[in-house]
Order: C-alpha cells, then structure tokens, then sequence
C-alpha cells in the first residue's frame, strides 16, 4: 500500500469498503493519460449514508461529510481498477452535484468536503483542481450528493 491509499484510510475511508462496478457502466474510463471517473454517491459498502435536500434535510456538515465519502469512492475505485493512487500524476476537475433546496447557495460550501479531501491525500499541490458545484433538483436514489472527478496519469 503507498503513501497516498495510507492517508485515505487514516482519514477514515478503507479500501475494502468502495464501490463495485454495475452491469451498465464502467467505474473509470480511460483515454490516453486521462482518467475520468464516474460519478459516486455517498455509499459506504453498499449502504447509502446521506439522502435528501440540502439544508432542509440534510444539514450542509452532514452534507459535506457525503461529499468527502463521495471523493472517497472515487479514490477507492482508482485503487480498484489501476492499482494502486500512485499511478495518478494529479487531480485536474472535480464536479459536484448538491440536492439542494431551491432557495440554497452554498454548494460550494459542501463540495469543499470532496475537495479537501483529494488535497488531503494528493498534496496541496497535486490535489488542487479546477471545480464546478451546482445545486440539483434531485440525484440518484435521493442521495444528498454526487462528485465525478477527472485525474492525469503519471
């Protein structure tokens, strides 16, 4: 195990827990030294941990938190299906999606958890990115939040 899959289990996130590639899409999909990874839900083992709207339901912490999960399962399938993080030269976009009541404006604010999350074990360098937070009407199974991300291969 590297460097950079030690700091994700020391930040609370084993391996063993990720996300399992379905029947309809793929995990990651790879195009030359770029790896974009499909978007991931707060789902811890198959169990989803963080459903409905942001703040009436879900308070933004708690919010915040899914989106560091989400970030998480992104990671855990990088390991899953390249090997290893160390094949990962740097975090470049990350997209967050907030179900988020109509009236709400700090997705921003929620998306920071995923964020602060990939700088945590990339680097302040390696894991600074470009990013979008949008706030939905609705995402899968009802979930609080979704992040996708895009990463360079060493």
């Amino acid at each position: 195990m590297g460097e950079r899959e030690r700091r994700l289990e020391a930040a609370g996130y084993p391996l063993s827990r990720g996300p399992k590639e379905g029947p309809v899409i793929d995990l990651l999909s790879v195009l030359g030294k770029t790896v974009y990874a499909s978007g991931q839900i707060p789902n811890d083992a198959g169990v989803l941990t963080s459903k409905g709207k942001v703040p009436s339901q879900v308070s933004v912490e708690d919010a915040t938190k899914a989106a560091a999960l989400c970030a998480a399962n992104i990671l855990r399938a990088l390991v899953e299906k390249l090997g290893s993080l160390d094949t990962i030269a740097r975090v470049v976009r990350v997209t967050g999606y907030v179900n988020a009541d109509p009236d709400f404006t700090d997705c921003h604010l929620v998306i920071n958890g995923a964020t602060n999350l990939l700088k945590d074990v990339f680097g302040p360098e390696l894991g600074r990115h470009a990013r979008t937070a949008l706030g939905m009407g609705q995402l899968p199974l009802g979930c609080s939040v979704e992040v996708e991300a895009i990463f360079e291969l060493v």
